[in-house]
């Protein structure tokens, strides 16, 4: 059996099971996913969960056990992030085998200008960045960005430090990416609508990545070693390569890599926008509606993909399908990650503690939106996971934000509001920190310096962008 601890306990049990969370993720090093089982399990005891389902009697509901609350929140969270999280990471990968990222770029420069490559690059990074997650993203791009900085004598930072900022900023805000899937599949969040807005909201981050760059850069920075002799020796047999075009094969068009990535979000503003227009149970509703799913629209497109980037092309079979299956292993890792955290949100959820939270915020008079974009940025800080921070921050406030009873476009805005803030406060528990720092050449006090506020500001305008939209588009 249970127990019911006062709501100031409740909270206290929650700050220190995110405690422990943080100091088994950074002291200990345990693996993010495990960490998160026994966090839930430690915080499901600790609130007064019974040990295992009790079921309804008379007038009391059944109480979930602690772990199987922990299989529910698993199970409830993994329901579409697991499909959106694999379809997307075989998306990404048949786009970074074929060579799209040189041919974007390319493209990109052809149309803007040789003087005007910084933006081409940007441009073409933020368009990459929507399939492709941000570490393989940023890494498929550096071959890129050295050899654009070789030929204007450049340090490789000019290029990079804007299209690492865009492309982390794409990452935690626009689907198919895990974390914003998982905050969404917690909160009853719609995944078309976040689609849509992020993409919106994206366009004034990436002009701001770029001009951020352009201050940070307003200084020199001397580059470590390992990275000088990396970029001293790129073109000559050494250094960073693409490595994913076979000899004599050439990379496909731009205008095919970018139909490709429109493609899935074209269909699934289609059925977020225009399938409300037609009366439910019709044909053209139930037909605009399903076409849209992001599930539905990402198979369209990996389609598209197998045949203009792999058939089209003289890719076997065999090779489409080592492709495809070369995505899998990295994905599974995120996708269970997220189940985890969805694991530790609904225990959170069931407990009480996510109620409690939300009671001292209320009583405190701070805005939900502001609290969720505060809580995931403290998250993300504390422990360097955006994934973790959006999903146990979406688990903790899910009371509040059920309590506002928000329309489908504010509850998307608040689950953006967690995304940005998931974004800030990038530093050295942050493997996205060491790309960026290692292959641009920065010390760790210069990456201190540049990438952790740059990432901040980003996360900074992101929201304030989003609680403009927030206020500013009437409730349905």
């Amino acid at each position: 059996m249970g127990f019911t601890l006062p709501l100031p306990a409740l909270i206290l049990v929650g700050l220190a099971g995110v405690a422990l969370l943080l100091l088994l993720v950074i002291k200990c090093k345990m693996q993010a996913f495990y960490a998160l089982v026994i966090t839930s399990i430690a915080v499901g005891i600790g609130a007064g969960l019974p040990l295992t389902t009790v079921p309804a009697q008379g007038d009391e509901p059944e109480r979930l056990g602690v772990v199987q609350a922990i299989i529910a929140g698993v199970g409830g969270t993994l329901g579409s992030v697991a499909v959106l999280v694999a379809l997307g990471s075989m998306l990404g990968k048949i786009i970074e085998i074929s060579g799209g990222a040189d041919a974007l770029a390319g493209r990109f420069t052809g149309w803007l200008g040789p003087k005007r490559v910084g933006v081409a690059l940007t441009a073409a990074a933020a368009i990459l960045a929507i399939p492709v997650f941000f570490d393989a993203g940023f890494i498929i791009l550096i071959p890129i960005i050295y050899a654009f900085s070789k030929a204007a004598g450049l340090n490789p930072i000019k290029f990079g430090l804007p299209i690492a900022g865009i492309m982390l900023a794409v990452h935690v805000a626009v689907p198919p990416h895990p974390g914003i899937v998982g905050g969404a599949a917690i909160l009853g969040a719609d995944v078309g609508w976040i689609t849509i807005l992020s993409l919106a909201v994206s366009i004034p981050l990436a002009v701001a990545a770029y001009f951020l760059g352009k201050l940070f850069n307003r200084r020199e920075y001397s580059m470590i070693a390992a990275t000088k002799a990396m970029f001293d020796g790129f073109g000559k047999n050494d250094g960073p390569k693409n490595g994913t075009l076979e000899d004599g094969e050439k990379a496909p068009g731009a205008g095919t890599i970018i139909g490709i990535i429109v493609l899935p979000l074209a269909l699934i503003m289609v059925g977020t926008t225009i399938a409300p227009r037609f009366e439910a149970g019709t044909f053209w509703n139930g037909f605009l509606s399903m076409i849209g799913q992001p599930i539905f629209a990402l198979a369209v497109a990996i389609a598209a993909a197998m045949f203009a980037l792999g058939v089209r092309r003289g890719w076997s079979a065999a090779k489409l399908g080592e492709v495809m299956e070369s995505a899998l292993p990295a994905a599974a890792v995120i996708i269970l990650v997220t189940g985890a955290g969805g694991g530790f949100g609904r225990v959170l959820t069931e407990s009480g503690i996510g109620a409690a939270v939300a009671d001292s915020l209320s009583s405190a008079g701070i805005p939900v939106l502001l609290a969720v974009f505060l809580i995931s940025l403290i998250l993300r800080a504390a422990q360097g996971s955006a994934t973790v921070a959006i999903t146990t921050a979406a688990g903790l406030m899910l009371p509040a934000v059920q309590a506002l009873g928000l329309d489908p476009v504010h509850l998307a805005l608040v689950a953006l509001a967690i995304g940005y803030g998931s974004l800030g406060l990038s530093h050295v528990n942050d493997s996205g920190f060491w790309i960026v720092t290692r292959y641009l050449g920065l010390s760790v006090k210069d990456g201190l310096r540049v990438w952790t506020p740059m990432t901040t500001l980003l996360g900074l305008l992101g929201f304030l962008i989003t609680a403009g939209l927030y206020v500013l588009i009437p409730s349905s």
